[in-house]
């Protein structure tokens, strides 16, 4: 009996906000911090960098650990006041040099494994690192890293890109406005714009581009040589920014990590009746745009968690004119080549808080959980867990965590792959490290294994959770590979360009070969649909 969850959402999808939510009960028990400036932290003084025009005026950046880095720069006015709700504005030109030196505020948002807590609105800024000292008469391909954090949580200072700027690119972190402050959508709003709303930090993104478009040239990359990377919800995004119109000729290629969990998107009109619950919950009775303009930020982060599903992109008919699998089946899309894929363990993250709370899955919850997880029928999930049968797997925790990773990632990461392949070179993979090391997570009963997110810490550095030799030689030789597959991808479009080994053959339906990201050296496998039980998922 294939189980067809790839056509609506589902509670899962909830889930998914409520679970960042996971990342936030986590960030609870694991109390990180990160340094104020993440770039010069355990790593010496940096020294003062150059000068760099850009359309707004100069900024000064600084030099560290090899590399050039301009911190803080905006890229679009601030959205406060009568802007919160609308399209980025262009940013105002700023007077002498801009102090570049140190990162400005991130968005909004709770506290979490990903992030202090701020209630910044003001945080239309990004980063730009290049390598220091090279000659800017060749140009650099550019990646521009989306964070991951369930369009909740995230911050562009957590990841420090240094690894990625020493293969040879330019290297950009954005941040962009996030929960209700970002993807609100509401009837008053539609009205004021035309009849759209929500996508806020989907336009923020595109801003950004508009600027790397615009300026990354005098930072040394190559501004018809853009390449858009990220994990989680920053991967959902980049494939949102494949399916919209509006993101044309933005980017020449895209990697999406685990983001495929979202691949249908709500209404206008679906996601106008969630933002009045929103707007009733923070006492704007009145529905109107004045009253929720006039909220303070910290009644609108305590009230955010209000909607049904979380915060992900609607149709709003202008940014997002079709969901992603509808783009992707019939070739609307920006047409780049695609990195694409998913980690083999990741429903162990979202399992884990079950545990933490003292409520661990058992042999007879394990059916219920499936049905609140997945938002199925208790014949479904009957069904499901015969497919999943708690005597294959060590616990019913580790059971769940395989259902979420089939059902939720991996098998809607090879239907991405399905998709676009028909159109464009696709490279699909797995990160699947069992052994991959469980940053800023608390010991649960269970091993995280090749968890959600496991991945990020082999790409770049992460100054919060950073553990001296934290990665074996033999993790160490695969981070360096996989770097290299992404700077090569980046430099032209294959991952093996630059001669990155072992070859990385493109994804095709008749030979679906994924590249397995195992230590010390990746491999090419045929086996993930049955693997991960896709043909039960989808029916294919």
């Amino acid at each position: 009996m294939p189980i067809l969850l790839f056509s609506r959402p589902s509670k899962a999808i909830a889930r998914m906000g409520a679970l960042a939510l996971t990342l936030g009960a986590l960030g609870a028990s694991a109390a990180v911090t990160p340094p104020a400036d993440a770039a010069s932290s355990n790593h010496g003084r940096p020294a003062q960098g150059r000068v760099v025009a850009t359309d707004a005026g100069p900024v000064l950046g600084v030099s560290a650990r090899g590399t050039e880095q301009y911190k803080g720069i905006p890229y679009a006015a601030p959205p406060v006041g009568d802007l919160r709700w609308r399209p980025p504005q262009p940013v105002a030109r700023h007077r002498g040099v801009l102090d570049a030196t140190s990162f400005a505020p991130h968005c909004a948002q709770p506290a979490s494994v990903l992030g202090t807590a701020s209630t910044a609105e003001d945080c239309l800024y990004l980063n730009v690192y290049e390598p220091a000292g090279g000659s800017r008469a060749t140009k650099l391909p550019v990646m521009v890293w989306i964070h991951g954090g369930a369009l909740l949580h995230g911050e562009s200072e957590f990841y420090d890109p240094t690894p990625l700027v020493r293969d040879g690119a330019v290297v950009v972190t954005i941040n962009y406005r996030l929960g209700a402050l970002g993807f609100l959508a509401h009837p008053a709003l539609s009205a004021e714009a035309g009849g759209s709303s929500g996508d806020y930090g989907l336009m923020d993104q595109q801003a950004a581009l508009r600027w790397v478009r615009r300026n990354i040239d005098n930072f040394g990359g190559n501004a018809r040589n853009v390449t858009i990377v990220g994990q989680s919800a920053g991967g959902l995004s980049v494939l949102s920014q494949l399916a919209s119109p509006r993101a044309a000729g933005l980017f020449s290629r895209a990697i999406a990590e685990s983001g495929a969990y979202a691949l249908t998107q709500v209404s206008q009109a679906s996601a106008n009746t969630s933002g009045t619950l929103f707007a009733s919950a923070v006492g704007c009775s009145d529905q109107s745009v004045a009253c929720l303009r006039s909220r303070p930020v910290e009644q609108l982060l305590a009230k955010q968690n209000a909607t049904p599903y979380g915060y992900l992109p609607n149709i709003d008919g202008r940014v997002v004119t079709q969901s992603i699998s509808t783009a992707l089946a019939g070739g609307q899309f920006n047409r780049v080549p695609l990195i694409n894929g998913s980690n083999a363990d990741e429903g162990r993250l979202f399992v884990a808080p079950n545990g933490l709370a003292g409520a661990p899955v058992t042999a007879d919850t394990y059916q219920s959980a499936i049905s609140a997880t997945l938002g199925v029928d208790a014949a479904t999930a009957a069904a499901i867990a015969a497919r999943y049968p708690l005597i294959d797997y060590p616990s019913p925790d580790l059971a769940l965590a395989a259902v979420i990773t089939d059902a939720i990632f991996s098998c809607h990461a090879r239907t991405v792959d399905q998709l676009a392949s028909r159109y464009v070179p696709t490279y699909a993979y797995e990160f699947a490290d069992e052994h991959a090391p469980p940053l800023l997570l608390p010991p649960v009963s269970y091993p995280y294994g090749a968890y959600h997110g496991a991945e990020v810490q082999y790409l770049f550095d992460l100054p919060a959770a950073s553990q001296a030799g934290s990665l074996t030689p033999a993790q160490q030789r695969l981070a360096l590979t996989m770097r290299r597959y992404w700077a090569g991808f980046a430099a032209l479009g294959t991952p093996s360009a630059t001669g990155a080994r072992p070859r990385w053959p493109a994804y095709s339906l008749m030979s679906e070969q994924f590249q397995r990201l195992v230590p010390p050296k990746p491999t090419t496998v045929t086996s993930f649909a049955a693997e991960h039980q896709c043909g039960f998922w989808s029916g294919g």
